[in-house]
């Protein structure tokens, strides 16, 4: 494939985890991509076998000022982005009480917010060339929610729900939009990326204390191969209609499939009261 005719990805949060094996699996393909991590040290060595296939921006996602130079950048030296992957992020635990607003604010700012700050740096290009694809890594956290992780999942539910808005929206102008929901895979998540309250209540400990607990314990055992995640992205956007949603790993998929049927039967028990709320019929 030509070197100008080649796909270019613009993939955030590169320096470890999904971001870091997207990219290397993009490269290895021989297509182009834009590198990004807040340090863009972290991923020098990514960059630095591809020459000019493959540029490493500092991007912090939450710096607007950033993010406009990071795409512009990209865009200069490519001509064009044709996939986005919004992939920084991070986790939080505490129970919602526990929940300290500076925190919590500043990861909606990073999981939320920066990622429609970076769509919107993007969609103007993708627009005029009436083509692109923009992925969202979400989590099985933005479909089922349990307990410590709440603020994680609002997080993940909010980029889900706008998601699914964009791709209604986009679609029209030869837009796709995939939201990618993995389940527990050997990245960084649960260990040195988490961040945690240091609030706890007695209260909670059998419940968003002991999943604290579990959660952490996961790290460097989790099941998930990140490099095998990233084979699975780029086949589903190869495919002729890719599909809105992904779900990776096998947990993800169980209880994913749980959740459907779970909400099925909540339905389906309430349907009575559902039905009940309408207007009443005039009388003849």
């Amino acid at each position: 494939m030509p070197l100008d005719s080649s796909p270019v990805w613009f993939i955030t949060g590169c320096s470890t985890g999904l971001g870091r094996a997207l990219a290397t699996h993009v490269l290895q393909r021989g297509w182009r991509a834009a590198v990004t991590a807040r340090d863009p040290r972290t991923v020098a060595d990514l960059v630095d076998a591809h020459g000019d296939r493959a540029i490493a921006l500092p991007l912090d996602v939450t710096d607007p000022d950033q993010v406009s130079a990071a795409v512009a950048r990209a865009e200069e030296a490519f001509g064009r982005i044709d996939v986005l992957v919004n992939n920084a992020g991070y986790g939080y635990l505490a129970a919602v009480e526990e929940g300290e607003d500076t925190e919590v604010r500043a990861l909606f700012e990073a999981n939320v917010f920066g990622a429609v700050a970076v769509t919107k740096a993007v969609l103007p290009g993708m627009r005029a060339r009436r083509s692109g694809h923009i992925v969202a890594i979400s989590s099985l956290g933005g479909l089922a929610a349990f307990g410590a992780t709440g603020y994680y999942h609002a997080t993940k539910f909010a980029l889900e729900g706008l998601s699914e808005s964009l791709a209604a929206e986009v679609a029209p102008l030869g837009i796709g939009v995939t939201i990618v929901e993995p389940g527990a895979f050997r990245t960084n998540w649960s260990g040195p990326s988490m961040k945690q309250s240091a609030i706890r209540i007695d209260d909670y400990a059998e419940t968003a204390g002991r999943r604290r607990e579990a959660t952490l314990a996961t790290y460097g055992s989790q099941p998930g191969d990140p490099a095998r995640a990233a084979e699975a992205v780029v086949a589903a956007l190869e495919a002729d209609a890719p599909p809105l949603r992904l779900l990776l790993g096998t947990a993800a998929l169980q209880i994913a499939r749980g959740k459907l049927d779970a909400l099925q039967r909540n339905f389906t028990d309430w349907e009575h009261l559902s039905l009940s709320t309408e207007v009443a019929a005039s009388p003849a």
